[in-house]
Formats: structure tokens, sequence, C-alpha cells
């Protein structure tokens, strides 16, 4: 069931006991067009970040200089070029795991809602967290000799260092997201185990 679905589910349903709601209408058509809004404003932020990256590209492109017809662009171009990709993948696959994390929290807290969300933000600043320790950790202000005879220029070396950056970052993330996944189901039944023990003894 979509979501769209599930909230006209629930609204018609809210109160089918006595006479409808003089609102009903409206309520629903507006629940209908904050989802259309939503879609829009992703499909804005798809095309945005397609288009950014399309313009940064251009751009290096552009001002890249050409020694014997090859290439050469300053290493630290590639540098802040690849820093600005993790900032971009950081910037929207935060929101992303989010919006779909949270079904997944309110179903393993469902005794307690409230620490659902506490968990859900605290997962947040440690996801942020990670992301700006590994950017400033891997990020260098100058030149690596090991990158070959021709360093201060972009080269092959470079260009592998630059994607073990990006694919270094996507394994760590990729790992605790997975522990995080099996984990909370663990971590809700000990809330819940905990909550109904409290509240025996209150009894």
């Amino acid at each position: 069931m979509s979501q769209l679905e599930d909230r006209l589910r629930r609204t018609l349903a809210a109160d089918t006991s006595g006479t409808p709601s003089p609102d009903l209408f409206a309520r629903v058509r507006d629940s209908i067009e904050d989802d259309r809004a939503r879609r829009r404003g992703r499909t804005r932020r798809l095309l945005g970040a397609a288009a950014a990256l399309t313009l940064a590209v251009a751009t290096v492109l552009t001002l890249t200089p050409y020694e014997n017809g090859r290439p050469a662009m300053p290493w630290w171009t590639l540098e802040l070029f690849t820093t600005g990709v993790l900032i971009a993948i950081a910037l929207w696959l935060g929101p992303f795991i989010k919006r779909f994390g949270r079904a997944y929290a309110a179903d393993v807290f469902h005794d307690n809602p409230l620490t659902g969300k506490s968990y859900i933000v605290l997962t947040d600043i440690v996801y942020y967290l990670i992301f700006a320790a590994f950017i400033l950790f891997t990020v260098r202000f100058e030149p690596d000799r090991t990158w070959g005879a021709d360093f201060a220029t972009v080269n092959a070396d470079q260009i592998e260092w630059q994607l073990q950056r990006v694919g270094g970052i996507l394994l760590i993330i990729g790992v605790l997201h997975g522990l995080n996944i099996v984990l909370m189901p663990v971590l809700g039944r000990l809330f819940s185990l905990n909550r109904r023990l409290s509240g025996s003894h209150e009894r």
C-alpha cells in the first residue's frame, strides 16, 4: 500500500461511527496535494543535483589546461571535486535513509514511539559525524608523492585514490547501516521488555 493510499484510508476511517466530518473532502484534497507537492519537490531536487554535477564536470573540463595534447589538470582540482562529491552524497543519502527508516523505527519501537524518534535523531547525528570525520581524515592539502613522477597534475594514481575515498565512505555507511537494521529490532525488544518490567514493578 502506497503512502497516499494509507493516508486516504486513515482519513476516511477516522470517524465512521457518526456524521461524516464536514471538512472531509477538503482534508482528502489537501492530503493528495501534499503528496503531489512532495513528489514534485523530490523531482526538482534530483534534477537540481544532476544539473549541478553536469555543470561542475563541464567547468572542470573547460578550465583544464592541455600540454602536448594531453590534459594537465592541477591535482587540487580533482581533490576539491571529490570532496564536493562526498559532501553531496552525505546531504542526499542522509535524508534518503531517514525517510525510509522512519516506518521501520516506528514498527520496531511501537511500544514507545518517542524512543523511536530519539533513536532516528541520534543515528542522524552519528551518520553526519562519520561523514565529516572521513572527509577530514582523507582530504589532502598537498599532492602525494606516491602518485608518480608527475604528482602535481592529475594522473591515474590520484584518480584511483579519489575513487577509493568515495567507495570507502559508501562501504562504511553500508556496513553500519546493515548493522543498524539488524540491531534495531533487538534494541526495540529490550526497550519494550524494560518498559513492561517497570510497569509491573510499579503495580
